[in-house]
């Protein structure tokens, strides 16, 4: 009987997205060893391309709908995958259904030109959108990644998509017409929650991997508003005006919730109004993938990503996947374009290789599926030999 190896990678990001990873690891796996039998299971942690590896591992769908973009004024063409709620397995009513949202893919600061970028006119109205449209599609469940963001709104404008009641200071109600921006944080003095809205009772997961609150010298408009274009006067307006939705609202503890000031405030107005919950994007990712039941009774593992340095040491796909490796006693490699100022195997993988050095950067990048595939020979070769 063959072994069993479960490929468990992320995007290598600006050359293959995880599943292209994951399917040119596997040919490598199977030059070595072809009678083995391979799981491939496509891995993010949150950030961008979470919802094709999402779909990728678990048999889901893409679905694109047309939303508000990070300007008002602009619509795009956003999409979203659909899970089914077991791994591997289409639902047996679409009822039953996970919904996987990048809100970059309404509100990203990548939709602008730079021009444009300005954090007192953009919104999160597209994401509310794709909430809901996930959710008149069957989801019983959201998990939502939220960086790269060009809002700092305090997820006023997804909110006020949702459907939850947003109640300004002059009395004048929030028409569905004209989405809510950083500008009009001022103007908010409260927030209705729980009020029969299409998002009651729908469970959301917020892959956060930072922990600024809301305001103060690490929130959301000190951090983050300079990238999104924000002047200093801006930047200083806008934490004004986040502190002050928190105090008018009495949700002060939920803005010092580490994460609440993610995505420009997204992650505040979410927990604060929506009874989300923030939590670390790879953890968010291994339990709807089923990593652990999958990995259980492998041989070995196989993952990797772009670039392994420090920052992957602190909580990126690669060491989610080792977790669950060492957990179910498997062993554990790394494929990676570069790895720069950490040693893999003092990490804890059983074998680790870089795609640069031998291959220059440009040619890893250009060369990447088939290095992929070569490295991957090796280190089956190697383990089987131990």
């Amino acid at each position: 009987m063959g072994m069993k190896v479960v490929i468990a990678p992320d995007k290598f990001k600006g050359s293959l997205s995880a599943e292209n990873v994951a399917q040119a690891i596997a040919r490598g796996v199977r030059n070595a060893a072809p009678d083995a039998e391979i799981d491939l299971c496509p891995m993010a942690d949150g950030g961008e391309g979470t919802a094709a590896a999402l779909v990728a591992a678990t048999g889901g769908q893409l679905i694109t709908h047309r939303v508000t973009g990070p300007l008002p004024e602009m619509k795009v063409d956003a999409t979203f995958g659909m899970l089914p709620i077991s791994a591997g397995q289409r639902p047996a009513h679409p009822r039953e259904q996970t919904a996987v949202i990048e809100m970059a893919s309404a509100s990203g600061l990548h939709l602008l030109r730079r021009d444009q970028y300005d954090p007192m006119a953009t919104t999160t109205f597209g994401t509310g959108e794709l909430m809901v449209e996930a959710v008149r599609g069957g989801a019983k469940r959201i998990l939502l990644g939220i960086g790269g963001s060009a809002t700092t709104d305090g997820g006023i404008g997804a909110l006020q998509a949702c459907g939850f009641p947003v109640l300004l200071k002059d009395g004048e109600p929030t028409s569905m017409t004209e989405p809510l921006c950083g500008q009009d944080l001022s103007r908010v003095v409260l927030i209705k929650h729980g009020r029969g809205g299409p998002l009651d009772g729908i469970p959301i997961d917020v892959a956060c991997d930072v922990t600024n609150p809301l305001f103060g010298p690490n929130g959301a408009a000190r951090v983050f508003g300079p990238q999104k274009g924000g002047t200093r006067e801006q930047i200083e307006q806008l934490d004004q005006m986040l502190q002050e939705l928190a105090t008018r609202t009495g949700k002060l503890t939920e803005a010092q919730t580490p994460g609440a000031g993610a995505a420009g405030g997204l992650g505040f107005g979410l927990i604060a109004f929506a009874g989300a919950k923030l939590r670390p994007g790879v953890d968010i990712v291994i339990e709807a993938t089923k990593v652990r039941d999958r990995v259980r009774g492998a041989d070995l593992c196989i993952t990797g990503e772009g670039r392994f340095d420090q920052t992957s040491l602190g909580g990126k796909t690669p060491m989610g996947v080792l977790r669950v490796a060492q957990e179910m006693r498997a062993r554990s490699a790394l494929i990676a374009g570069v790895i720069a100022n950490v040693d893999p195997i003092e990490a804890g993988f059983a074998s680790a290789q870089p795609l640069s050095p031998p291959a220059s950067p440009d040619e890893a990048m250009q060369r990447a599926s088939q290095l992929l595939a070569m490295h991957a020979e090796q280190i089956v070769k190697l383990l089987r030999q131990r």
